[in-house]
C-alpha cells in the first residue's frame, strides 16, 4: 500500500519545443471539479534568469497494483501567446507561486493520484509560526525514487516569519536541506 501523500507530488520537466530545461516539483490541488498543478512561478517563467519554457511535463502512475509504471502527461503553458497558468498574488502583490489547470479528458481512467483541497488549507495562518514543524514533498535537484516515480519526503520548519515577505520578496523560508525553491 502507498501512503496518499506520496501521491499528491509530481515531477516536472520543463521544455522549450524539445529542448528539456530544468526540473521541478509540484502538487495536484482540486477545487470543486476542477485540478490544478500547482509549483513555484520561477519553474514557469524567470525572465531575469532566461528561463522562459514553453510546455511542462508531469509524471503520473497509472496502476495501483504497479508503481514502476507511469504516464507522462504534457501541458502547454501559453495558448495564443497568452499565459494559461494563473499567477499567485497576496495582499502585497505576486509570490512564488504559480497554477495551471490540467484537462482532466487529457488524463486516462488509470491515473493515480491525490489531490490537496480546500479542505486542507491552514486556518487561521496566525497559527503559522517560526519553528513550525511540517512535510516536504518533492523531487529535491531531481533526487527520486526512478523505479516507482515517488517523490521523497523531508522534515523541516518554518525558518522565516511565515506572514512577512522574506526580504521583501513573495516567499517565506523553511530549513529543508536540498529542497531548493521551497
Amino acid at each position: 500500500m502507498i501512503e496518499s501523500l506520496l501521491l499528491t507530488t509530481a515531477r516536472v520537466s520543463t521544455f522549450f519545443g524539445t529542448q528539456a530545461l530544468t526540473g521541478a516539483s509540484g502538487f495536484f490541488f482540486q477545487r470543486d471539479e476542477r485540478l490544478y498543478l500547482v509549483t513555484n512561478r520561477h519553474v514557469l517563467i524567470d525572465r531575469p534568469s532566461g528561463h522562459l519554457p514553453d510546455r511542462i511535463e508531469i509524471e503520473v502512475h497509472t496502476d495501483v497494483d504497479n508503481l514502476t509504471h507511469a504516464a507522462v502527461l504534457s501541458v502547454p503553458l501559453y495558448r495564443n501567446a497568452q499565459a494559461i497558468w494563473h499567477q499567485g498574488r497576496d495582499s502585497a502583490g505576486e509570490i512564488d507561486v504559480a497554477a495551471i489547470e490540467l484537462d482532466r479528458g487529457a488524463l486516462s481512467a488509470a491515473v493515480m493520484l491525490q489531490a490537496f483541497t480546500p479542505a486542507h488549507l491552514q486556518h487561521p495562518l496566525q497559527e503559522v509560526k517560526v519553528g513550525t514543524p511540517l512535510l516536504v514533498v518533492g523531487y529535491p535537484q531531481g533526487f527520486h525514487d526512478t523505479l516507482h516515480h515517488l517523490p521523497v519526503v523531508r522534515q523541516a520548519v518554518i525558518a522565516s516569519s511565515f506572514g512577512l515577505r522574506f526580504q521583501g520578496q513573495g516567499f517565506f523560508l523553511t530549513d529543508a536541506r536540498t529542497h531548493r525553491g521551497t
